[in-house]
């Protein structure tokens, strides 16, 4: 074995396939998720399961403790699965809780168990209005509050070398759309490589993983990570 990671959200549209990426690597690999009845698939992965809430602090840091990890992938997200308009209030504040109180007590549960690498899902399509393609170095929308708070938190923390991919336009198996859409898309497989090569690779910071079609530059995760979007 590799070493052990923990990854939290590891039956979402990007926990599976990374799971699969990082047993196949030989990593000793604890999946999280909040439903019992998702045991099975987890173990059908070759994943440990840990049944847990992300806002429930004490359970959260007993399981990522017993799970030893050196490094921490935050994958959780909370989106329904259809692209409903009238879904979308609800789910957006799901989601930036989230992003701020989730993330907040999934550090502190790193942070207890040792880990020293923390790599964190965020997205490229929360720029401010500007010049594209848009670079790492853009800046975020101010109304992105847990975008914002959840690149923070990972980003200025001394306890570990926190990665931040910001992830283009998913689409694939289980996601909103089944062929690239505009504006930086991203296949779901090539979402969970670049987590898997941040596993290893990659300065503490931020890096968009997209496809480029003049929306974001990935040019970085492509020079730093060895990413690329393709499948050849």
């Amino acid at each position: 074995m590799k070493g052990r990671i923990f990854v939290a959200g590891a039956l979402g549209v990007i926990g599976r396939p990374l799971c699969r990426l990082l047993v196949a690597d030989g990593w000793q690999v604890t999946g999280s998720t909040r439903s019992k009845d998702k045991k099975a698939e987890l173990e059908s992965l070759g994943v440990r399961p840990a049944i847990i809430d992300v806002f429930d602090l004490d359970g959260l840091a007993d399981d990522v403790a017993k799970a030893a990890p050196e490094i921490v992938i935050h994958q959780l997200t909370d989106l329904p699965d259809v692209n409903d308009p009238a879904l979308m209030a609800a789910a957006r504040a799901r989601n930036n809780r989230i992003r701020i109180e989730g993330t907040r007590n999934l550090i502190s549960a790193s942070i207890v168990a040792g880990a020293t690498r923390f790599i964190a899902q965020s997205i490229a399509f929360a720029y401010a209005p500007g010049p594209l393609p848009f670079t790492e170095k853009s800046p975020l929308d101010p109304n992105a509050s847990g975008v914002i708070s959840l690149e923070n938190q990972v980003l200025n923390n001394a306890a570990f070398t926190g990665i931040v991919l910001r992830y283009g336009r998913l689409y694939g198996p289980g996601t909103w759309a089944a062929t690239p859409p505009k504006d930086g898309p991203l296949h779901i497989d090539k979402a969970a490589d670049a987590a898997r090569l941040a596993v290893t690779t990659g300065l503490a910071g931020i890096y968009n993983i997209a496809e480029e079609d003049g929306f974001v530059s990935a040019a970085k995760a492509h020079a730093e990570l060895g990413w690329k979007p393709g499948f050849g």
